[in-house]
């Protein structure tokens, strides 16, 4: 009896190949993505987060003043004209930076505006506005930062728009430039003012 040897050829599994190929691409593609979020994230500018207050009434407050002044700030008080509220710190570098531009606006009597001293001491706070001047209408002192987190507030300083029926309008992160004063600010103000 003739025997004849018959070889079998192995079947290729493309599954298995297959499998491992994606095993090596998914942290490839997993990167990519990821990268392409960073990159978008870089390109946009912080100051223009938007707020989720913008169009809804100021939340329901009520501020003692500052150590030394006599008005604090409540709701009620930005009601009836349109104005703007600057929250402040007096251990907040970029806050002195912007004060002499609040400076400047409050000695020409644009509009009310008012400061919501955030979690500052009640001695740094008189200081800071007794050294580098008092722009603001009334000053809520709001030390424990509870009134900052109902105006959606993560940083200082930030600023918003009130018009006059006590909505916010508008809010800017960081602090005021000339530019963002001329071009943003009281554009707004003067259209909330005609209306």
């Amino acid at each position: 009896m003739n025997q004849q040897s018959t070889t079998v050829a192995p079947v290729a599994t493309t599954t298995s190949g297959s499998r491992r190929r994606w095993a090596y691409l998914w942290p490839i593609a997993i990167f990519a993505v990821i990268g392409v979020f960073l990159g978008i994230g870089l390109t946009l500018d912080p100051r223009l987060v938007p707020s989720p207050l913008i169009g809804k009434p100021v939340p329901q407050f009520k501020l003692p003043p500052v150590q030394g002044r006599t008005l604090g700030l409540a709701a009620e008080d930005l009601r009836g004209e349109v104005s703007v509220v600057n929250v402040f710190a007096s251990w907040c570098v970029a806050c002195r930076d912007e004060h002499p531009l609040w400076m400047e606006l409050g000695r020409q009597r644009v509009l009310p505006i008012h400061g919501l001293n955030y979690k500052d001491r009640p001695e740094d706070a008189a200081r800071w506005l007794a050294e580098l001047g008092d722009p603001y209408t009334r000053t809520g002192a709001d030390r424990d930062g509870r009134v900052g987190i109902d105006w959606g507030v993560y940083g200082v300083p930030e600023t918003f728009v009130v018009d006059k029926q006590g909505v916010i309008r508008d809010k800017i992160i960081g602090a005021i430039t000339r530019k963002s004063v001329d071009e943003r600010l009281l554009p707004l103000v003067r259209k909330l003012q005609a209306e």
